[in-house]
């Protein structure tokens, strides 16, 4: 049976507070765009931005990336992967881009999507929000951000549904695999 490790509200309170640790670190909003990975960081990625304009008014860019072939394990999966939408709405160049995800757990989806960012342009700097950080890294990346921070085993899954609409959003912890 799944255990529930966020709820709806947990969600929205982190959602909040990583808004404001977002603009706090970044000093306001200039210069600074949120790139949602696809699929879990998309909607978390927009709905970070909606957050952070209302508290701070003025538009933030949102994009959405692709990561499917930049993944190191591309040639070990049976199936091939079903490419999703990529669009960067503004030059990277030069800003701070916040690359947003629903779950962090060994790094690898980091380095592909940091690889894949690299392609558009050059930030000025890259930073990471996430949900969940879940641990077990296999790689030096760490997330700026974090909605929290959930000790699991290796072999557990985190599930992270975070829909367009509030209220039905919830993470769960899933048994051994």
């Amino acid at each position: 049976m799944p255990k529930v490790l966020l709820d709806s509200n947990d969600i929205i309170r982190a959602i909040r507070r990583m808004a404001h640790e977002i603009i706090e670190k970044n000093k306001g909003t200039h210069d600074l765009c949120l790139v949602g990975i696809q699929k879990g960081g998309v909607v978390l990625a927009e709905r970070l931005a909606a957050q952070i304009e209302a508290i701070e008014g003025g538009h933030i860019e949102v994009g959405t990336l692709d990561i499917s072939f930049y993944r190191d394990d591309i040639h070990t999966k049976e199936e091939q992967p079903v490419v999703k939408r990529t669009e960067i709405p503004c030059n990277i160049d030069s800003k701070t881009v916040v690359l947003v995800d629903d779950v962090l757990f060994t790094g690898r989806s980091i380095r592909a999507a940091m690889d894949a960012l690299i392609d558009f342009g050059r930030p000025a700097a890259i930073q990471l929000a996430v949900l969940i950080d879940r641990g077990h890294r296999e790689l030096p990346i760490r997330a700026d951000y974090a909605g929290k921070n959930i000790p699991t085993s290796v072999h557990e899954r985190v599930e992270a549904t975070i829909g367009t609409e509030q209220g039905s959003d919830r993470v769960v912890l899933l048994g051994e695999k």
